[in-house]
């Protein structure tokens, strides 16, 4: 990977993170997990998971419903109203940190842009998704569930994003 490419990753990381952790602490969760980097994602200026979730007439408001809705029913499984909760500070003890689950996405998703790209790489906000779609259990499956969007669909929505974004 050349010097240029790994900048271009530093900033993109850096971009997402912060985004986020943004959108954890506005859903009251102390560490951003994959939902809130699919949220991410959606807000960048690369729209190829926009473009991936539009196949199914979703859009990132959609998905930001749905989430909020799934931790709603999570927390009422364990007997908490989700009104009455209160919203937690983000408990910071270094420059970042996160759910594994959010880890995970993104190294899969880096993964992927790196498959079949020879030296360079241009990891796209579908790639994201893609990773994200690949995850059996957790938030962002429930969900896409909820949405009545199909993962292996999603992936290949995902998929046809990036690709398009390649001969763009």
């Amino acid at each position: 990977m050349g010097i240029r490419q790994a900048i271009a990753d530093i900033r993109i990381m850096n971009e997402l993170f912060t985004t986020a952790e943004q959108e954890a602490a506005a859903l009251g969760d102390e560490m951003p997990g994959a939902e809130h980097l699919l949220l991410a994602v959606l807000a960048m200026p690369d729209d190829s998971a926009r473009r991936a979730f539009a196949t199914f007439d979703v859009t990132a408001a959609d998905v930001r419903t749905a989430i909020v809705h799934t931790h709603s029913l999570a927390l009422q499984s364990v007997g908490i109203d989700a009104a009455a909760a209160e919203p937690t500070e983000p408990t910071r003890t270094g420059p970042y940190r996160s759910a594994g689950s959010l880890q995970d996405v993104f190294q899969r998703a880096v993964a992927l842009s790196k498959e079949g790209a020879g030296r360079g790489h241009t990891l796209r906000s579908a790639h994201v998704v893609w990773a994200a779609a690949e995850l059996e259990h957790g938030t962002v499956s429930r969900a896409l569930r909820q949405l009545g969007i199909d993962p292996g669909d999603l992936q290949q929505a995902a998929r046809q994003a990036v690709a398009a974004g390649e001969t763009d």
